[in-house]
């Protein structure tokens, strides 16, 4: 038995990754399934990947339906819809936990979660990983900003020192055990300290145990140029349209030296401007008769949350006449 991994050695030919392999003494056959984390590193090493941001298990439906491979839960949309309150610091712990259950309960693809700061010291943020490893996650942001924090686009953010937020992310990295979870350390120190500042933090992170480095609100093309020359991948990107960064392109991105890019707000904004062109028609004519282009209808919204399946479930457990 190899007690390490908690399985005994095969004996004879064994079947592994579609191919048989003779058992040689003192391998073992670990048939535990991947991880989540895992898939996500899998996928990063391979290609490039965009990262929507969702917020609720119904932009969480429509993102796996649309095809994307991961999808990220943004403190920032979260903030807005459940509090009506920008990112602020307003979210906490249980708010974001409550939201990354109800988006794993329905996605079929890894969820990443804004944690924020972790919500405290190094031990709150083993709490988090925990508690977002309960709901489902597969992985977290951890940013280095002085509580209460403020999106990455705002005025007026203020950092922990370089050492405090190693030393979460080194505690973040301990606390995910044999479940996994994908780390993924951000700094805010770009805006008050300088790229060079911001750069000397990730590397101390990523020694700390981060799995990816993200270095928020770049200025222009050159800035990520020298980040993907001065960090090791895989690298993020955030494209927060109107922010401070420019909006560039996933070609554009890859072609730079990133292998993760996150769309937090796209969704958010399309959904608040969708929200309020119809209540403006409503209001105006009082009917949307004349407007139902603007709207799914009543069978495409009932497909996308999968409503015949319910009513296959009600047949099966129906009791006859």
């Amino acid at each position: 038995m190899n007690v390490a991994a908690g399985y005994p050695a095969a004996v004879g030919p064994v079947k592994f990754d579609g191919s048989w392999k003779l058992n040689l003494a003192g391998r073992v056959l670990d048939t535990r399934p991947m991880t989540q984390a895992q898939q996500i590193r899998n996928l990063l090493a391979r290609d490039t990947h965009l990262m929507p941001g969702v917020f609720d298990a119904l932009s969480a439906r429509i993102a796996c339906d649309v095809g994307f491979e991961v999808i990220f839960i943004s403190g920032y949309s979260v903030s807005a819809t459940a509090l009506g309150e920008p990112d602020f610091g307003y979210v906490s712990l249980p708010d974001i936990s409550e939201a990354a259950r109800r988006v794993c309960a329905v996605s079929s693809v890894p969820v990443i979660v804004d944690a924020d700061t972790g919500y405290g010291n190094p031990l709150n943020v083993q709490h988090t990983v925990k508690q977002l490893q309960r709901a489902g996650a597969a992985g977290m942001f951890l940013e280095d900003q002085l509580w209460p924090k403020k999106c990455g686009h705002m005025r007026g953010k203020r950092v922990v020192s370089m050492e405090e937020q190693a030393e979460k992310i080194r505690a973040a990295a301990d606390a995910r055990g044999e479940r996994d979870f994908f780390l993924v350390a951000r700094t805010d120190a770009r805006q008050m300290n300088g790229l060079k500042d911001a750069i000397k933090r990730s590397l101390k992170n990523k020694e700390a145990g981060a799995d990816a480095l993200f270095v928020e609100a770049a200025r222009s093309k050159q800035e990520f140029r020298t980040i993907a020359k001065e960090l090791p991948p895989p690298l993020v990107a955030n494209m927060l349209e109107k922010g401070v960064t420019p909006l560039l392109t996933r070609e554009e991105l890859r072609d730079l030296g990133f292998q993760m890019i996150v769309c937090p707000l796209s969704v958010l904004y399309s959904y608040a401007k969708a929200a309020q062109e119809i209540l403006q028609v409503l209001r105006r004519k009082g009917t949307t008769r004349n407007d139902l282009k603007r709207l799914l209808s009543f069978d495409e919204f009932n497909r996308l949350v999968k409503l015949e399946s319910k009513y296959e479930a009600e047949r099966q457990y129906a009791v006859g006449d």
